[in-house]
């Protein structure tokens, strides 16, 4: 089979280009240190020019662990408990940097229109803190979200989870977790670009070495931080790798995007697959010429504003039910 990589989009290409000097697709754990600092020099305004009063929580984390900090949003035109839907946003990262305001941008965007609360929460990281660290750290502001959703003008029933990369993945494992403990029932889950597979071997992941963003080392990097010796073993939990469970019934509604040329592709339309495979429903999105995280790298190309728009659709046919 052609490890020939599928091209970039060639806007995608021109960006890609501008930044080599400073984006390198090999991430390695001598690089995580550097991310952790340009994650916090990364901050936001997350009101969007007074749209939203924006507060931290510290909430009640997993059972012997630490308590959990959230960013809480809510849209200063709407009254204190006016039953809105809520956005729960698990940020990017690499399983290895970022806070709760990275990423929170476009899940922020989404709430302006669509007129929702935002809740961000900030997970433990690998790999100080490895699987089930993080996804507990998920599960419990999920928790914490749901039953105080009225406090913060938000409806309990109408959560969507939402994640990008290895918020992404992790979101996909939060599902899996309210399914099988009968926690919260989420709205829908919102995928981009996921993280989902810590065995590192399929097509697309060969295809896209030393290419891009992220490619294999860099995946490699970031799964050994969260599992350490059992990366690519037989004994990892679905709730740290969702592309191993093996049961996708009973999930919420899902949409997946992902680039042709990037490192997670295969892994993504596999997971979409096996979602209908059981039942379920399923909204998948492969970018043409599409690199991990384009839209994040150049906001105004075309094919960026083409998937926001897509995103966006979809959260307002969910919120329309």
């Amino acid at each position: 089979m052609s490890l020939v990589p599928p091209p970039f989009d060639p806007e995608l290409a021109t960006v890609l280009e501008s930044f080599r000097e400073v984006i390198a697709p090999g991430f390695t754990p001598d690089d995580v240190e550097a991310a952790r600092r340009g994650a916090a020099l990364g901050m936001v305004d997350v009101t969007l020019d007074g749209a939203f009063a924006a507060e931290d929580r510290t909430v009640p984390g997993p059972e012997g662990a630490p308590d959990v900090s959230l960013l809480v949003c809510r849209p200063t035109a709407a009254p204190a408990r006016a039953g809105l839907p809520v956005v729960y946003h698990v940020h990017g990262g690499g399983l290895v940097a970022g806070t709760n305001r990275a990423g929170v941008t476009e899940p922020l965007a989404w709430a302006r229109e669509l007129g929702a609360v935002v809740v961000s929460v900030e997970y433990r990281l690998a790999p100080e803190h490895p699987h089930p660290a993080p996804v507990e750290d998920v599960y419990a502001g999920l928790l914490w979200s749901a039953e105080h959703a009225r406090e913060i003008g938000g409806d309990p029933d109408r959560i969507v989870v939402a994640g990008a990369s290895a918020g992404g993945g992790l979101t996909a494992a939060l599902a899996l977790l309210c399914r099988d403990r009968k926690g919260p029932r989420p709205l829908g889950q919102l995928l981009m670009c996921p993280m989902l597979d810590d065995r590192n071997d399929t097509l697309s992941s060969r295809q896209m070495a030393g290419r891009g963003v992220w490619d294999r080392t860099a995946n490699e990097t970031a799964w050994t931080a969260l599992l350490g010796d059992r990366r690519g073993g037989p004994d990892v939990s679905p709730y740290a790798a969702p592309a191993r469970a093996t049961d996708l019934s009973g999930l919420p509604p899902a949409f997946l995007d992902v680039g042709s040329a990037e490192t997670f592709r295969d892994e993504v339309v596999g997971y979409a697959s096996r979602i209908w495979q059981a039942g379920g429903v399923a909204e998948l999105h492969v970018w043409p010429g599409g690199c991990h995280g384009f839209d994040a790298l150049a906001p105004e190309a075309s094919l960026s504003r083409t998937a926001r728009t897509a995103r966006i659709t979809w959260l307002r046919r969910l919120l329309a039910r």
